[in-house]
């Protein structure tokens, strides 16, 4: 197989997503929607005219960061204790019910019990992109139910990483309570260094050159990068990196230059991650899996919202705002894809029951886009009166 150049791939992924975008309004789906067909097509399952997937999904990475980064960027560290504070018991509910039902479904189709037990953890979580990117910014930053949409989500990415980890260490010498006293270490000590470096260094470089926008721009992208990679490498994901970076600056005027100026990029990056999801998919074999993966596609799809909302109502929320966040976050994860390839990585996971994930993962990402895109205030919305920026 031939590979191509990086600029060919990228002419072709933006280019066709520029043409799956239009069809998919038109369609009256999401422009996500659009993303991953285009990467079911192009990709080495499909036409293979971009083949390396691998760099590509490396490179989508990037948005993740980004998206966390700027989440970060607009969440106060005493407000971000608070919210956990009471999202934690509504995190663990609905959490332990969809890794349940992952459970019962993979029993049922006859999987071994460490593939059964890895594809409930997959069913755990919804996606951080989704839920956010989807999500109005003025409910984002400035209304309850985006307060409660971010809190979720950042305990259920702490739960996943702790999941990645223990799947690290079932192939490592190391044992999972050194991995678990890792954590522990690891993150106070980024949090701190975080702190520290933004006050004593990050700060007197924006006072003395916040005129020149460029090197603000260049000085958050370093900021950004620089905290994931320090993270990453004291056993942590890029992800969580990004945000205790972004959090770090939360309470600086700057925070929303910065966050505005960022946008762009990572608008550009997340297209190339939903690219490569859709790239990844071996149809032969997902084809070949398709039964349990649209069961537990579908069952999570009607599942988590109920769940949600009993949830949220234990918690004194409102019906309307429990329905809706339950709507949101409503599909499964890109951390659900994550843990499947550490799982194929480490020799823990069946391809059987990898393709069931993804394909699944895949299948409510589509349903459920499609279904806040037509219901909810959204900023690419399909009616009028529920656009929103």
């Amino acid at each position: 197989m031939q590979t191509h150049s990086i600029i060919y791939s990228l002419f072709l992924i933006f280019v066709g997503c520029a043409i799956t975008a239009t069809l998919a309004l038109w369609a009256r789906q999401a422009l996500i929607v659009g993303y991953i067909i285009l990467g079911v097509l192009l990709g080495p399952w499909g036409l293979a005219w971009v083949d390396d997937t691998a760099l590509l999904a490396d490179i989508a990475e990037i948005g993740i960061m980004f998206l966390l980064f700027m989440l970060g960027l607009n969440l106060a560290p005493q407000k971000l204790l608070f919210l956990l504070k009471k999202t934690t018991i509504v995190t663990i509910i609905t959490s332990i019910s969809f890794s349940l039902f992952g459970v019962v479904v993979a029993l049922a189709f006859g999987f071994s019990w460490l593939d059964t037990l890895i594809i409930g953890f997959s069913a755990m979580f919804s996606s951080t992109i989704i839920g956010l990117k989807l999500l109005p910014t003025t409910v984002l930053h400035h209304r309850h139910t985006g307060e409660v949409i971010i809190s979720v989500l950042l305990l259920q990415d702490l739960i996943a990483i702790a999941v990645m980890l223990w799947l690290g260490a079932q192939s490592a010498e190391s044992s999972t309570i050194g991995d678990a006293a890792m954590i522990v270490i690891s993150l106070p000590a980024i949090i701190g260094v975080a702190w520290l470096g933004e006050k004593y260094l990050l700060l007197r470089l924006i006072r003395k050159f916040d005129r020149v926008q460029e090197f603000i721009f260049l000085l958050a992208i370093a900021w950004c990068l620089g905290i994931a990679q320090l993270a990453h490498a004291a056993g942590l994901s890029y992800e969580i990196g990004a945000f205790i970076a972004g959090i770090t600056l939360a309470t600086n005027p700057i925070a929303l230059f910065i966050a505005e100026s960022l946008k762009p990029v990572r608008d550009f990056f997340l297209v190339l991650f939903f690219f490569a999801i859709g790239a990844n998919i071996n149809l032969v074999t997902a084809i070949a899996n398709w039964l349990p993966a649209l069961i537990l596609a579908a069952g999570l799809l009607v599942l988590k919202p109920i769940v949600f909302r009993f949830a949220l109502d234990r918690v004194s929320e409102s019906p309307k705002l429990a329905w809706e966040t339950g709507w949101r976050l409503g599909q499964m994860s890109e951390f659900s894809l994550l843990i499947v390839f550490l799982a194929l990585e480490h020799q823990l996971l069946s391809a059987d029951a990898a393709n069931v994930v993804q394909l699944a993962t895949v299948l409510t990402f589509i349903g459920s886009s499609s279904w806040i895109v037509m219901r909810f205030p959204t900023p690419a919305a399909l009616s009028d009166g529920l656009r929103r920026d």
